[in-house]
């Protein structure tokens, strides 16, 4: 019985031991997971991470498909744009971190508490091969539009917009800057 009886007290405090694990859906750069881990578990030393890492699309698509049961527990790093569309759906819960005021309007929901807050800027640059240029005969692009010239016709390849959230940053850029019917041509 005593023997039992120690077996029970080391199983319960064990379980009471044991880190809560909270899962995090992110569309966050490989690279920067570790950093936002070992940042929030040191300030929250009895939770445990599990990251669940894909492209924004993927991530977006993943969260709509589980709205009736859903798996995450938070989402980190995923485009306004998708937490847009989350909200609208009911979706998100409204959370005001501490120093919310410090954070610039255009990074963050209207709504006070705001359903989402921003944690990165990112923007979309044009990477242009030199070596390959020189031997091709190409001229460098300065521009988002001097992509539409025909010597580059078959030669440009991008992440395709509707998985991935670079690719949907390009496109909307381009329709934001250049109006739709010349941002789609």
């Amino acid at each position: 019985m005593a023997l039992a009886a120690a077996v029970l007290a080391t199983f319960s405090l064990n379980a009471f031991a044991a880190k809560t694990e909270l899962t995090v859906y992110t569309a966050l750069e490989a690279e920067q997971l570790k950093s936002y881990k070992d940042a929030f578990e040191k300030a929250n030393p009895d939770v445990e991470i599990k990251w669940v890492r894909d492209s924004t699309g993927i991530i977006t698509a993943k969260l709509l498909a589980e709205k009736a049961r859903p798996q995450a527990d938070a989402v980190w790093g995923l485009a306004a744009s998708s937490l847009a569309i989350l909200d609208q759906q009911g979706m998100l819960q409204s959370y005001a971190p501490k120093d919310l005021g410090k954070i610039g309007a255009n990074y963050r929901d209207a709504a006070n508490p705001p359903a989402w807050v921003g944690m990165d800027v990112w923007a979309a640059t044009i990477c242009f091969n030199t070596v390959e240029a020189e031997k091709q005969g190409l001229t460098k692009p300065v521009s988002w539009q001097d992509l539409t010239k025909p010597e580059y016709k078959g030669k440009i390849v991008m992440p395709n917009p509707a998985s991935s959230g670079t690719g949907f940053l390009d496109v909307s850029a381009w329709l934001q800057t250049f109006g739709e019917k010349q941002g789609w041509a």
